[in-house]
């Protein structure tokens, strides 16, 4: 399937030429603060629908495909949240041309955080959707030997030559089938009604593209990222957690873990399961409206700020 063979129905679809690689993108919205939205593994700017069009009557609303998911390219190259940032932060300079607020759901999330903490000038508040990544302490917690021995064998068995291509193939098989996305949707949304067959097609089509395969693969080669609270200790700029409360992945304990590294952050909890602005578009819309809001009335951040 083409890159660009099904067009969203709202905003404006166009393509931005990074590095040499074709990025999608969204917009909508002339007028207000700049407002980015970034999506979560294996999503795209179609699980930002129920929240572009609200969102835009007061804000320029941008939704973005990162490199390797949506209708982007997807090359095959070593993926990392580095290169995420660093895609932000060029979309930033070349297309929106002012600071923004940025959104991510989780691995979203974690791109977003990036971006916030490395680039404060581009940067005028962070909202984090159920944000995916490890605080310090989980790869620190004491593990009986045997489960670290486990690991290790695991770790150096990924290791061979060809052991991630075969088994990232027979993953990336398995899930890439209708059944299998709704049966997993099932268990991290809260609300069943909200797994509907477009929810499940905007995944399943990406599935298909050139390249795919490869960007699956590279998830288990990716370098590891810095952890949570190491981005958490660089931010500057406010933050609001709005947290899916009934997230069986990232639970409310995760959510707490971020105020107690971030006092300053906002934190509100969203009746629903991981992916809270889709299963909730009317909460989260309210409250990135407002939490912006207050934030423009609190502080004024400009691009040479630090």
């Amino acid at each position: 399937m083409q890159l660009d063979a099904i067009a969203p129905q709202i905003g404006t679809s166009s393509y931005w030429e990074w590095k040499g690689w074709r990025i999608h993108y969204v917009k909508a919205g002339t007028t207000g603060p700049n407002l980015v939205l970034i999506h979560g593994f294996g999503a795209s700017t179609d699980h930002w629908r129920k929240n572009i069009e609200a969102l835009s009557d007061r804000y320029c609303v941008w939704a973005v495909d990162l490199l390797g998911f949506g209708r982007s390219q997807k090359p095959k190259i070593v993926y990392s949240a580095d290169l995420w940032r660093d895609q932000l932060r060029d979309f930033c300079a070349q297309l929106v041309q002012a600071p923004v607020f940025i959104a991510g759901n989780s691995l979203g999330g974690y791109a977003a955080l990036c971006f916030a903490a490395d680039c404060p000038e581009w940067t005028q508040g962070l909202i984090l959707l159920n944000c995916a990544g490890p605080f310090s302490e989980d790869t620190a917690v004491h593990r009986p030997a045997w489960q670290q021995a486990v690991g290790d064998l695991t770790r150096n068995l990924f290791k061979l030559p060809g052991v991630i291509e075969v088994v990232s193939f027979v993953l990336f098989m398995r899930t890439r089938n209708r059944d299998r996305i709704r049966e997993i949707l099932l268990k991290v949304y809260k609300d069943p009604t909200a797994v509907t067959d477009r929810l499940i097609d905007d995944i399943y089509r990406p599935a298909f593209d050139e390249g795919a395969l490869d960007v699956f693969a590279a998830v288990f080669k990716q370098p590891p990222g810095r952890k949570l609270d190491e981005l958490l200790r660089s931010l500057k700029r406010p933050l609001l957690l709005l947290w899916g409360e009934a997230d069986p992945w990232m639970t409310p304990t995760k959510a707490r873990r971020f105020q107690q590294f971030y006092p300053e952050a906002a934190l509100e909890w969203v009746d629903a399961g991981h992916c809270p602005h889709d299963e909730r578009p009317e909460a989260v819309n309210a409250a990135i409206d407002d939490w912006i809001g207050k934030t423009m009335e609190g502080s004024s951040v400009s691009v040479s700020s630090n």
